[in-house]
């Protein structure tokens, strides 16, 4: 019998258009989370995202300030937020080619798999819209119901690749005739561990490992909202239970950003 196969995706710049975590930033200050300072902040951050020119200190000095930011917020009320705005937040900045690719991955009976270093309070809604059977996501620490602001498990750069291999021991994947997709170099190893990877929007250093690697070179520019397309199939609760997460949302802003530098590709 033929082993499962899977297609992991990489979600900010690959499955959506803007960052996942930073889409929510007006949501969280509706809901009293973070004040109007930070939520400027933070849309400064998604316009450095999209464009590039943050370098890895910029970066890390604004990881600094979510982590801070976050701690002791409420995760019942973050998890409310997200669900709450979901749709209007995210639904009109997914890809229609990442949809068609999601379908099609399904059709041919792989798994689909999100593998983000967002935070999971955003990653794991955003993967049961688009139909995913399991998601790997940053987590935070919560001590008694809150944020403590601390990094539990970090799903970034190398680590995306062991959590791959972690998940084909579990399943059973053929890494070798598996699938995946991302933009950025940082999720080079995440590529590597598998027989089909693909460039998707890439920064000029995936596109040259790409180049020098002949992956595959994909470019995603038509955001589409979902309810626009023929529905996905609904995630199979029995595998979105095995979800690897647990994260915060708010907490993987600058996570998901450090690993995003952009140079104009």
């Amino acid at each position: 019998m033929s082993r499962p196969t899977a297609a992991f995706f990489d979600l900010d710049k690959t499955i959506i258009a803007k960052s996942s975590t930073l889409a929510f930033s007006k949501p969280f200050q509706a809901g009293g989370l973070i004040s109007r300072r930070a939520m400027l902040r933070s849309t400064y951050a998604q316009f450095v995202y999209l464009v590039g020119g943050a370098d890895h200190d910029q970066m890390e000095k604004m990881r600094a300030f979510m982590s801070a930011l976050c701690a002791g917020w409420d995760v019942a009320t973050v998890r409310e937020i997200v669900a709450d705005t979901l749709h209007n937040v995210v639904d009109p900045i997914v890809y229609d080619e990442a949809v068609s690719l999601i379908e099609e991955h399904h059709q041919a009976g792989r798994d689909v798999v999100i593998v983000s270093t967002s935070g999971s309070e955003v990653v794991e809604p955003i993967g049961e819209m688009l139909g995913a059977d399991r998601v790997v996501a940053t987590r935070m620490e919560i001590v008694d119901g809150k944020y403590s602001g601390e990094i539990e498990y970090y799903a970034y750069a190398e680590e995306k690749a062991r959590a791959i291999e972690d998940l084909a021991d579990l399943v059973g994947y053929d890494l070798a005739e598996c699938y995946a997709y991302s933009d950025s170099v940082t999720d080079v190893h995440m590529l590597r561990v598998v027989g089909h990877p693909h460039a998707v929007n890439p920064d000029r250093e995936l596109r040259r490992a790409a180049v020098a690697e002949g992956w595959p070179v994909l470019v995603f520019d038509k955001p589409v909202a979902l309810r626009s397309r023929v529905p996905l199939p609904p995630a199979r609760t029995t595998l979105t239970a095995l979800a690897v997460g647990g994260a915060m949302a708010a907490g993987g802003v600058l996570w998901s950003n450090a690993r995003k530098r952009r140079d104009g590709a």
